[in-house]
């Protein structure tokens, strides 16, 4: 399966089942990190979001350091860096403020330029705000919800990061939906949609079993047949 169609197909599945299916191609997690952590999908109308990482680092309990003119310099830098990303790309970005969430970056604004330059969307352990106003197809998972961008700006970008427990280093490809996100390494994309298959088709056995009079021994062969798929 082409590498594109590899992400369109798993943009329908939820992030549970590919974390199940990664259980299958990489049984004990090895090279796979997911969030630990409550996170708010910021559009409930939204699908899954699926994408090669691009990293960052955010901040907004303190002002920046630099001056108007580095800022501008370094806001261009970091636009530039997301345009040349490859596709489809997905923004990885952790808060480093002490008070981690003191103020959110992500509203209507930022989220448009975002997806203007070709993003999917933001997995971020930072604040959004502007729910009602984020671009329809641009998906936005955050740590907590604020009404003030405090003193928001983008750190850094193009290093490995930590949301919640997942680690995510650029290029790795994340999955992300209501319920957290997942990173994995590239080389799983072209085997992950059967093996999601698959996730859905053991659990389709068991759960025809449960629902059809169940009695432990009905389990038990139901269970034994999905160990055979």
């Amino acid at each position: 399966m082409p590498e594109q169609d590899s992400f369109a197909v798993l943009a329908g599945f939820d992030t549970p089942t590919i974390c199940n299916a990664l259980d299958l191609l990489r049984p004990g997690r090895q090279g796979v990190s997911f969030t630990t952590g409550r996170l708010v999908w910021a559009r409930d109308d939204e699908p899954a979001m699926i994408g090669i990482a691009v990293t960052a680092t955010v901040r907004a309990d303190e002002p920046p350091v630099w001056d108007a003119a580095e800022g501008a310099a370094r806001r261009l830098g970091y636009w530039r860096h997301l345009a040349a990303s490859p596709r489809p790309a997905l923004l990885v970005a952790q808060d480093v403020s002490v008070r981690r969430g003191f103020g959110g970056i992500w509203g209507d604004v930022n989220a448009g330029i975002h997806q203007g330059l070709g993003l999917r969307g933001v997995v971020t352990d930072g604040a959004v705000r502007d729910l009602p106003l984020l671009p329809p197809g641009f998906g936005l998972l955050a740590g907590i919800v604020t009404p003030s961008h405090g003193h928001g700006h983008v750190a850094g970008w193009g290093e490995p990061v930590d949301i919640l427990g997942m680690r995510v280093a650029p290029g790795d490809i994340v999955h992300a939906d209501r319920h957290g996100a997942v990173a994995f390494p590239p080389a799983l994309l072209p085997d992950l949609p059967a093996a999601a298959r698959r996730v859905q088709a053991k659990e389709a056995l068991l759960l025809a079993a449960a629902r059809d009079g169940a009695t432990p021994e009905s389990l038990a062969a139901a269970f034994a047949a999905a160990a055979r798929i």
